[in-house]
């Protein structure tokens, strides 16, 4: 069977049982990379307020985690091209629950900094891996809205990190609360590892890797449960022509037309994560800079944070009906706009809504950019291309993690805000003036 077979049988496949059972599980996985980013904001706010660590730690902290993340992008989710969609996962659950579990028992701030760069080389490329698993896997007419299902998925994590946090927090049952709530993350983690075993390779990247045999055997696999699910015979496939694979994915990022893709992602990854996490990881120890105690600031961030699956499940309802690209465009300027409330929130109502309003249109655009950009690149250098552009982010956010630190301290909280819109202004620049329309395109054809 030729690649443009193996695409086509997967572009004919009805949308199914077997699609929701396989992104339910990938999205688990992703759960916990929210779980494991969002988990700081939450006790690092109680480690600031009990001592553990200062303010200049919990930055350097955030910033070990995303150095782990940056190194754990380049080798897993440029190496999934080489290895596989599926195994970089398995590695990658079990990486970072060993040294998040660790974590929870560090004696001091230095030895957490460690294991937290430690534990985000594990996690650093889930988001990488689940979204080029996914495009590869569902057809055109849905990937978008299955991409952003794994997004809905993954943020009802922040929810519930801020509940355990301001539940465990206050409890010094045989350890502190806020070790509790790394424990728990990392004891999930293995369960979701267990599950996964299971899953199927990705047919696309079996064919290109040249293991036609586990392509095939694997696809029949697949068409088998779609068949049972639906109930009828498979309609017949179309020929789609695609390219073969070629020996070195990293040279197809630097040729046309993917050059100016990479470009344009490596620019948006450096300023997108500046207004997303920014505001995510920054969130209670904002209140605390403009005095509020620690109670008072794990409880308002616990109702932001319950909004958190709004802006997915608004982009799983609108992703395939609005071009993806100008959707982006909007909701970066909107983050722009709404951030700029919150410094000037006083009351209690006002906060939690000038928060919640921001994080919807962050996790809005979140589920758009990670459905977006595993588009833009073929299947033989998707995972290279997604993952050498995304790592830019995971740098991003560990300088100007140490920027808002900086600005925190000598700028105030609208200093803060103003960086953060600054960024997103940068990001609706880059992806309307250079970014490609991609929505209800086959794959290969939108890569080229």
């Amino acid at each position: 069977m030729s690649q443009a077979t193996m695409a086509a049988r997967i572009e004919r496949l009805p949308l199914s049982s077997f699609h929701n059972r396989f992104v339910g599980l990938i999205a688990l996985g992703g759960w916990f990379d929210f779980y494991d980013i969002f988990m700081m904001a939450y006790i690092g706010a109680a480690m600031q307020h009990s001592g553990f660590i200062s303010r200049d730690e919990f930055g350097l902290i955030i910033a070990a985690g995303f150095l782990g993340m940056f190194v754990g992008t380049v080798v897993f989710g440029m190496g999934s091209d080489r290895f596989g969609r599926r195994t970089a996962f398995v590695w990658m659950l079990l990486i970072y629950s060993g040294f998040t579990l660790l974590g929870a028992f560090a004696q001091d701030a230095w030895s957490l900094i460690v294991l937290r760069a430690l534990a985000g080389v594990g996690i650093g490329a889930e988001l990488v891996v689940i979204d080029t698993y996914v495009t590869e896997m569902v057809p055109s007419r849905a990937r978008g809205r299955y991409v952003a299902i794994t997004q809905v998925v993954g943020f009802t994590a922040i929810p519930i990190v801020a509940l355990l946090a301001s539940l465990l927090v206050p409890t010094h049952w045989l350890l502190d609360g806020w070790r509790w709530v790394m424990v728990i993350g990392s004891l999930g983690s293995l369960l979701v590892w267990y599950l996964r075993r299971n899953l199927p390779e990705s047919p696309r990247w079996l064919e290109i890797a040249g293991r036609h045999h586990e392509a095939e055997w694997t696809m029949r696999r697949i068409e088998a449960k779609v068949e049972k699910a639906i109930g009828r015979p498979l309609p017949d496939a179309l020929i789609l022509p695609v390219q073969p694979a070629q020996a070195m994915a990293w040279r197809e990022l630097w040729r046309p037309p993917y050059r100016g893709r990479t470009l344009m992602l490596m620019v948006f990854h450096l300023l997108q994560t500046i207004g997303i996490y920014g505001f995510a990881n920054w969130a209670p120890t904002f209140l605390l800079a403009q005095g509020k105690g620690l109670g008072q600031s794990l409880e308002y961030g616990f109702w932001i944070a319950l909004v958190s699956p709004i802006g997915p499940l608004l982009a799983v309802w609108t992703t395939e009906y609005f071009q993806r690209r100008k959707a982006i465009v909007v909701l970066a300027l909107l983050m722009a706009a709404s951030g700029m409330i919150f410094p000037f929130s006083e009351s209690g109502a006002m906060i939690v809504a000038a928060g919640a309003l921001l994080t919807t249109f962050s996790y809005w655009f979140s589920a758009l950019l990670h459905a977006y950009q595993a588009e833009l690149f073929p299947t033989r250098a998707r995972a290279t291309g997604v993952g050498f552009t995304y790592s830019w982010s995971r740098l991003s956010a560990m300088f100007s993690t140490l920027i808002i630190a900086a600005l925190l301290n000598h700028g105030g909280v609208l200093a803060v805000f103003l960086f953060m819109g600054a960024a997103m202004v940068g990001v609706a620049l880059v992806v309307g003036l250079f970014g490609p329309n991609t929505n209800a395109v086959v794959l290969e054809d939108v890569s080229g």
